[in-house]
């Protein structure tokens, strides 16, 4: 157990506080009666130069400290100055709307993303990152060769994990992000910038207004996708049947390898979307998780990917 990376990558991701190592932690200030591992822990999270840079939103960090505040009295430890200091200036600090998670990488580099503190923000789920984005993340990490040196199409991309860290990870040679919603597009681009991500080639990257409603056979001719992904785009019912139509004419265009990771929240819905691929003569099969956990998330949600064929 490397309880510094246990603290740090959740920090970072803004995970729920109740799913940090905090009884390790209450265990070693017990035994040890030292403040010592609560300043390694605040060196690699508030007082960490990712920290400064992307912070994570001022109300979480207040509960974070407090935390550990809360812990670090429990075991009778001596007051860190530190960790008062550090509270001190997020009580001062004002909060917004908006924060950042970032995302810790194999090999020491990470993925810096702007979202929204709400999971429903200006009538679109688009700007958080949702679990089956994490999910599919760590698949891709796992299978580079599906993205190598291919043109990759994602829909609904949301803030851009999944994105950002195929064109760092898996040698991309062009890259489509796309969406709809206006400040989805937005915060999409900027959250593309920030990683630097169209400063690296290959690959050549581009963020689309991509309407399932409405995209054309000659828009994704020019595309000329290899492979298709898409995470947490089957919540709607009523925006299946136009999202069966795009995947029918993008198999018909270029017949790519088509991947869609989906947290079945309602099953109803889900089974529904699966029904209306099969009228479409669109057949799946399910695809194996990644073995490895990079990302700090609820391991008990119902997430499955599917591949899309003919």
């Amino acid at each position: 157990m490397d309880i510094l990376k246990d603290f740090q990558a959740p920090f970072f991701a803004m995970s729920r506080l109740p799913s940090f190592p905090w009884t390790f932690l209450g265990k070693d200030l017990e035994s040890n009666k030292s403040s010592e591992l609560i300043s390694d822990i605040l060196k690699q999270t508030c007082l960490h130069s990712l920290c400064r840079k992307f912070p994570p939103s001022v109300r979480y960090r207040k509960l974070f400290l407090c935390q550990l505040i809360k812990r670090q009295e429990a075991a009778g430890c001596d007051p860190l100055d530190e960790l008062y200091d550090a509270l001190a200036e997020v009580v001062g600090a004002e909060d917004t709307s908006e924060c950042y998670k970032s995302y810790l990488l194999p090999g020491g580099d990470s993925v810096s993303l702007r979202e929204n503190v709400a999971m429903i923000s200006d009538g679109t789920t688009g700007l958080v990152t949702w679990e089956a984005a994490l999910y599919l993340t760590e698949w891709a990490l796992e299978h580079q060769q599906a993205f190598s040196g291919r043109t990759v199409l994602e829909l609904g991309s949301g803030v851009g994990l999944t994105g950002i860290t195929i064109c760092r990870s898996c040698s991309p040679k062009r890259y489509v992000f796309s969406d709809c919603h206006p400040r989805v597009l937005q915060t999409l681009q900027d959250n593309v910038q920030l990683n630097s991500v169209t400063q690296r080639a290959p690959p050549h990257v581009t963020v689309q207004e991509l309407d399932w409603s409405t995209a054309t056979e000659e828009q994704i001719a020019l595309i000329g996708a290899d492979t298709v992904i898409a995470a947490d785009v089957v919540y709607d019912p009523e925006v299946a049947e136009s999202l069966v139509n795009l995947l029918k004419t993008i198999l018909s265009s270029s017949n790519p390898d088509i991947y869609i990771c989906s947290t079945v929240r309602n099953l109803e819905t889900y089974s529904g979307f699966k029904t209306q691929l099969e009228e479409a003569g669109i057949s799946h099969r399910v695809m194996t998780g990644a073995v490895s956990h990079v990302f700090p998330y609820s391991r008990g949600s119902a997430i499955e990917m599917i591949q899309l064929y003919r």
